[in-house]
């Protein structure tokens, strides 16, 4: 596979794993991955929380990683991208509310790109009202987003994910192997 400028959006209080699983895992396979978060530069960080599964009704948060970032995101322009990589965690809750991160979102859809989203990155996805009539997956508390985006929300388990043409989704961290091994698939083609 030739190699592949990847745009990764995130924030404070990204989910740790799946933001440093997936940065790390790209470059290992040899792509240019930029990490960037609204008002922030290259060599900021953003705190990272972890979502472990303990047995409770939910996740439980804990604090993480500082992860370094290594693009400014007022000075990327999509286009120059060829996929784009959406971390879930709490950072997509104020995420969604930018609208220089939706019009990037909205490019990648538009311009038939390959799209990555995992766990509440889907919040990000509904918000730029580009899921209408696709199959996504997410963090099961994020199903209501995700149908009233139009999406039709994918059920599966917490280790697997699901490809839509070239939008590839899981609902959490479990699933790495899963919805990283296809989202590459979806990145060599």
């Amino acid at each position: 596979m030739s190699k592949k400028k990847i745009l990764m959006i995130t924030g404070d209080f990204t989910e740790d794993y799946e933001t440093m699983v997936p940065f790390q895992a790209l470059l290992a396979l040899g792509h240019d991955v930029h990490a960037v978060c609204p008002g922030k530069k290259a060599g900021d960080t953003v705190a990272t929380s972890i979502h472990d599964f303990e047995g409770d009704q939910t996740y439980s948060e804990k604090r993480g990683h500082n992860f370094t970032l290594n693009a400014t995101f007022s000075e990327i322009d999509p286009a120059d991208y060829d996929a784009l990589v959406v971390p879930g965690g709490r950072a997509p809750e104020y995420l969604r509310l930018d609208t220089a991160v939706i019009a990037a979102v909205k490019h990648f859809f538009e311009a038939d790109k390959p799209v990555a989203a995992i766990c509440h990155g889907a919040q990000i996805l509904a918000a730029a009202r580009v899921i209408e009539g696709r199959t996504v997956s997410a963090y099961p508390a994020c199903r209501p987003e995700v149908e009233l985006a139009g999406g039709h929300y994918a059920d599966i388990a917490i280790d697997g994910a699901v490809t839509d043409g070239k939008l590839v989704t899981a609902p959490a961290w479990p699933a790495h192997p899963a919805w990283l091994s296809q989202f590459i698939a979806v990145l060599a083609v």
